[in-house]
C-alpha cells in the first residue's frame, strides 16, 4: 500500500509538484505556512471523506490559480486522482485508472491514517468529532462503511426536514425514511461497535512501554439491529415530532476513552497523555488494518515529532520502522528526524517549493 509518485495540481500554495515516493518514511522539513502539512492533506483525500483538515473543497484551490484543484497518485500499477472542476468548485470528482469513480470507492484501494496537532482536541470537543474520528478508523477496513454513513445521514436530514415542518407529515413518506434509517443505521452501528471491539483488543496487546494505553467503548442506545432501530423510531415518532429532529440513533452515539493504567477519563488526563492516547490507538488501528488486510496503510503524521522527547521520539520512529509500511511525517527541524532510518527520503519545504535533501 505504497504510493510511488504523488502529484499536485493547483493545490493551496502548489501550482505544480510531482514527488517521487518510497516504502519507508517520506520526511518533510522547514517553517510553519512553507506547505508541509498541504502535503499531507493532499494526501489525505485520496481516501474518502473532507481530508484531515476538513476544509470546504473551494479553499484547498490555489488562490492564483483557475479555482480548481487535482491530486493524483501512482499505486502499483493504479492510478488514483481526486478533485474538483473551476465551475463546480465544490463538487468533488474521483477518478480510478482514467474512469470516473464514486469517491468512496477509494477506500477499496488505499487505507490512510493521520495523526494531526488538531486532534489534540479531540477528547476536549464535543461527540461529533470522535463518531467522525470513529467512522473514518472504520472506514479504512470496511470502504462500504463510507456508503452507509451517507446513505443514513441523508435519510435523517429528509426526516428532520419533514419532522420540522409545521404541517401533518405525510405519514407514507415517514415510514419510508424510518426503513431507511433502521437499513442504515444498523449497518453503521454494528461496523462501529465491531471495530472497537477489534482495536481494543488489539490495544490490550500492544506495547505500553512508549505511549499510554487506552481501553475503548462505545457509547450508544445498544440499538444495533434493524428491527430495534424501526421499533425505536416508531415508539419515538410523537417526541421526534415535538422536537423536531430524530432524538435517537447512531447519530448520538459517542467513543469513550479511558487511560487504562490510571483508570481516567481521556478528557480529564493531561495533555500529554491524551497525545499518548492518540498515539497508542493510531498504531494499533494501522497493526488491525495489516492483519486484516495483509497490508500496512500509509500514516500521514503531521509535526509529531517535536512534542515527543529524544527517547519516545527515537521508540517511535524504531516501532514504525519495524513494521513498515509508508509514513510521511513533517516538523520544522530536521534533527527532529536524527534517529529515522537512513534510507528515509528527506524534503526541503520552502514557499510552496519541495526540494530533496
Amino acid at each position: 500500500m505504497n504510493l510511488s509518485q504523488l502529484t499536485l495540481q493547483n493545490f493551496r500554495n502548489y501550482p505544480e509538484l510531482r514527488l517521487t515516493a518510497a516504502p519507508g518514511f517520506m520526511v518533510f522539513s522547514g517553517e510553519n505556512g512553507a506547505g508541509k502539512t498541504n502535503v499531507l492533506e493532499a494526501l489525505s483525500l485520496l481516501a474518502p471523506g473532507r481530508g484531515l483538515r476538513r476544509a470546504p473543497l473551494r479553499d484547498m484551490a490555489c488562490q492564483e490559480g483557475p479555482g480548481n484543484f487535482a491530486v493524483a497518485a501512482q499505486l502499483g500499477d493504479v492510478q488514483i486522482g481526486t478533485g474538483t472542476d473551476p465551475d463546480a468548485p465544490e463538487r468533488r470528482k474521483t477518478r480510478i485508472n482514467e474512469a470516473a469513480a464514486p469517491t468512496n470507492d477509494l477506500a477499496q484501494w488505499l487505507s490512510i491514517l493521520w495523526l494531526t496537532p488538531a486532534m489534540d482536541r479531540l477528547f476536549m470537543e464535543g461527540a461529533a468529532g470522535r463518531r467522525n474520528f470513529l467512522d473514518r478508523l472504520v472506514m479504512a477496513l470496511e470502504p462500504a462503511h463510507a456508503r452507509n454513513c451517507a446513505r443514513y445521514e441523508a435519510a435523517r436530514r429528509e426526516r428532520n426536514r419533514l419532522l420540522a415542518d409545521d404541517s401533518i407529515a405525510d405519514k407514507n413518506w415517514l415510514e419510508g425514511l424510518d426503513v431507511q434509517l433502521a437499513q442504515f443505521g444498523s449497518l453503521v452501528a454494528e461496523a462501529r461497535y465491531k471495530m472497537v471491539q477489534a482495536l481494543d483488543l488489539m490495544l490490550v496487546q500492544s506495547d505500553s512501554q512508549i505511549f499510554a494505553t487506552p481501553t475503548l467503548q462505545l457509547v450508544d442506545d445498544k440499538l444495533r439491529t434493524e428491527v430495534q432501530l424501526h421499533e425505536m423510531l416508531q415508539q419515538n415518532s410523537l417526541a421526534d415530532k415535538a422536537a423536531g429532529r430524530t432524538l435517537r440513533g447512531p447519530h448520538r452515539a459517542d467513543l469513550n476513552v479511558l487511560h487504562a493504567a490510571k483508570q481516567q477519563q481521556a478528557e480529564k488526563c493531561s495533555t500529554g497523555e491524551q497525545k499518548a492516547l492518540l498515539f497508542s490507538i493510531i498504531l494499533a488501528h494501522a497493526d488491525l488494518i495489516a492483519e486484516r488486510r495483509n497490508d500496512r496503510p500509509i500514516l500521514l503524521l503531521d509535526e509529531v515529532a517535536a512534542h515527543l522527547d529524544p527517547q519516545r521520539r527515537a521508540a517511535l520512529f524504531q516501532k514504525l520502522e519495524e513494521r513498515g509500511g509508508q509514513v510521511w511525517l513533517t516538523g520544522t527541524e530536521p534533527g527532529l528526524f536524527k534517529d529515522i532510518p537512513n534510507n528515509a527520503l528527506h524534503f526541503e519545504v520552502s514557499n510552496g517549493t519541495v526540494i530533496s535533501r
